[in-house]
């Protein structure tokens, strides 16, 4: 008489491979291994960190210290300027401008985002912007003056706005993010291709010949699309080809660092940091000003912050107020570089010397 089967559902001496809930298991551990599974939360942890990310910066943009000169008769100024300054929340930053011309200067080297032109007799206020440097910021601050007393009436002066082009001012973030994928991107299919970490000082050398090439082609790629095809950003080709250059070099460099230190975990590191943390940063969508505290002190130290700043600041405001914008990137090349340098000869050191020839003695 044939027994029974048991709790699992196979017969007594049968193995547990041979049924079919023991092949589906067999299946299982051979097509997601302990690897794959360990990518795949990897790849969890990303998605989530993004969605964090660009929620966090862009749920509530809030304006804070917006930087404000104020023109106004000598009587009146510091009250005006305490009134800006005394707004709950701190929204703006008021300083004082001696003449409207000072103040349209402080507005076009980007030393202030705007200049209020106080009227004498509760006559209409002038607010000097350039929105070139960022739509959403402007109409946070007519929004904040409008609150702040709904009884005197402001009027918008645009000193510099977008191309017509150019829409809405974007064209240098979303330059600045093609060059800094590509640069990554570059560095991440160089590992993919011949290994993550360089055999030698020399291998690493030439790589890190390869990106420069690219990178000078893709900015000048980049110069081509938004100057001579799309004509958004015209007028600039040379400066925008060269800002491009550091950019893609910049996030190359970094990435091909990440790898050498970490293998294929350094492109995971190339994601969080240049896309997760450095998109929703970097000024494009919000300038820095409308983003929570933490994104906004990150965004400028970043590649992508770095970058936005040099072509805006290029296209459409004279090359002014960008020095800290070209160390950051200079930084982050220069920085890749040696990290990459400096790990391929430690591994060199570290490598087990070859066996002496034998002499035939």
């Amino acid at each position: 008489m044939a027994e029974p089967p048991g709790p699992d559902g196979r017969s007594p001496g049968r193995s547990p491979a041979a049924t079919p809930l023991g092949r589906f298991r067999a299946e299982a551990r051979d097509a997601i291994t302990p690897r794959a599974a360990l990518v795949m939360l990897g790849v969890l942890i990303l998605e989530l960190a993004f969605v964090v990310s660009y929620i966090g910066a862009f749920h509530s943009p809030t304006p804070e210290r917006i930087p404000v000169a104020v023109v106004a008769p000598e009587a009146e100024r510091r009250a005006v300027i305490d009134r800006l300054n005394g707004i709950p929340g701190e929204p703006l930053s008021g300083r004082p401008a001696d003449s409207v011309a000072q103040a349209r200067t402080m507005v076009l080297e980007r030393e202030v985002d705007a200049a209020l032109l106080v009227a004498p007799d509760r006559r209409a206020d002038q607010l000097l912007v350039a929105s070139a440097g960022g739509p959403s910021g402007v109409q946070a601050l007519e929004r904040v003056l409008q609150e702040a007393d709904p009884s005197q009436p402001v009027r918008i002066t645009d000193l510099r706005p977008p191309n017509e082009a150019d829409g809405r001012g974007l064209a240098p973030f979303y330059l600045a993010v093609g060059l800094v994928v590509g640069g990554y991107l570059a560095s991440a299919a160089v590992s993919a291709t011949y290994g993550a970490r360089p055999a030698n000082p020399h291998r690493m050398l030439i790589r890190l010949g390869a990106l420069a090439v690219l990178s000078v082609l893709s900015g000048l790629g980049g110069a081509i699309v938004v100057d001579l095809v799309f004509d958004a950003l015209p007028g600039h080709f040379a400066a925008l080809w060269w800002i491009g250059v550091l950019t893609t070099f910049a996030a190359a460099a970094a990435g091909m660092a990440f790898q050498v230190l970490l293998g294929p975990m350094g492109i995971a590191l190339s994601v969080l940091i240049f896309v997760v943390l450095g998109n929703p940063s970097a000024g494009g969508v919000y300038p820095s000003a409308l983003l929570p505290p933490f994104w906004r002190d990150l965004g400028p130290a970043l590649p992508n912050g770095a970058s936005v700043t040099l072509l805006r600041n290029y296209a459409y405001f004279g090359g002014h107020h960008t020095a800290t914008a070209w160390w950051v990137l200079s930084a982050w090349a220069a920085g890749g570089v040696l990290a990459s340098a400096l790990a391929a000869r430690f591994r060199r050191g570290r490598r087990s010397p070859e066996p002496a020839a034998a002499t035939g003695v």
